[in-house]
């Protein structure tokens, strides 16, 4: 198959990870990305790699040991506070530094971009349409034909609409995302409650997290059940505005866990979280397969990123080693939906938990 045309639709961790492996094996591969460059935008928060997903897909791409190097496994260190008090009423150390240590995604997403061929990435070139088999037409109207189009482009995947068409849902939660830079010396006693990993609280069906990044930084999310509709008349530009909100929403807390919200620095960003039905799968279509969100957007409780990555891996593995494209497909896919719908269940009952279906709103 080493004359096969494959594109990939997006340069997130899965895609990228898929065209690494492809190009391990010798194959041809382009990606086409949407953004006009990698640093266009902040690529998010820290990423726990698991060692039986993540990391086994990392060694499959040859690229463990710079992982490594940039790893934190300190970052596993895990706090529960009580809402109430402030008081850390569960913790869980970082022992086995080998289990899931944690990485900023930009870090991850630049060890496999540099990984990959010079001009491996078409930067701003947004796929408009796809249409069978292996057609792709871009923003500009350019086209282009492919024996193999995945689809690693996240949420609101083109790809997925010639594939299932199905649209991700609103979950009836929603996240407010925020920051403490330099914390250790501008924020101590914030740091301090962080700890080296992640602290959350919840109470009532509300959450707040904070998680350690690298350079100091401290990202952390208000988490709740709302209307999807909920910020009407909010404007997000408005910090004090957003800040009034939330510490309205979440009266009733210790004022040393709410120093997360005020002593924020910069603004909110407003994170509605939207989740593919479960199951998603399809039947299969000869030139046609999907990956990481694409293929299965799920609540983010640590497994996205490490599923996006085994997708990718598997999927350039079984291109490479099939006796077709069309069987290396089915092979992938009749791996990876099963073990995504499972996953899926899992994150479903997971962000119940977390916030607590007891007190989910009638009308979400």
């Amino acid at each position: 198959m080493t004359s096969s045309r494959i594109a990939i639709a997006g340069a997130g961790l899965g895609g990228l990870a898929c065209a690494r492996v492809l190009q391990l094996h010798g194959l041809d591969v382009t990606v086409f990305e949407q953004e006009p460059s990698a640093g266009a935008r902040p690529q998010g928060g820290t990423l726990d790699m698991h060692a039986d997903t993540g990391q086994v897909a990392l060694r499959t791409a040859g690229l463990y040991e710079r992982f490594r190097e940039l790893a934190r496994p300190e970052g596993q260190q895990m706090r529960a506070l009580d809402a109430r008090t402030a008081a850390v009423v569960h913790e869980i150390p970082a022992e086995d530094d080998e289990l899931r240590p944690e990485i900023d995604r930009g870090q991850l997403r630049g060890i496999l971009l540099d990984s990959l061929s010079p001009g491996t990435v078409r930067w701003g070139r947004p796929v408009a349409e796809v249409t069978a088999p292996g057609r792709l037409t871009f923003a500009d109207g350019t086209t282009g034909d492919y024996d193999l189009v995945v689809g690693a482009d996240g949420a609101w995947s083109r790809v997925r609409r010639a594939l299932t068409g199905v649209p991700p849902e609103y979950s009836g939660v929603t996240f407010v995302e925020f920051g403490l830079d330099d914390a250790d010396r501008r924020h101590p006693a914030l740091a301090a409650l962080t700890g080296q990993g992640t602290t959350m609280a919840k109470l009532g069906g509300q959450a707040l997290f904070a998680q350690r990044n690298s350079n100091g930084h401290i990202r952390c999310y208000a988490i709740f059940y709302a209307a999807e509709g909920w910020h009407a008349g909010l404007d997000f530009a408005d910090t004090a505005a957003v800040r009034a909100n939330l510490l309205e929403r979440y009266a009733g807390w210790h004022p040393d866990v709410l120093r997360f919200l005020t002593e924020n620095d910069g603004g909110f960003t407003h994170r509605p979280l939207y989740v593919l039905p479960v199951p998603h799968a399809w039947t299969h279509t000869p030139g046609l397969t999907l990956l990481g969100d694409a293929a299965h957007l799920m609540p983010p409780l640590g497994v996205g990123a490490n599923l996006a990555l085994l997708d990718g891996t598997e999927l350039g593995t079984a291109v490479a080693t099939a006796a077709s494209l069309g069987e290396a497909v089915r092979e992938y896919e009749s791996r990876m939906l099963p073990r995504s719908i499972e996953t899926a269940k899992a994150c479903a009952a997971g962000l119940g938990h977390l916030l607590g279906d007891d007190v989910r709103p009638v009308a979400a």
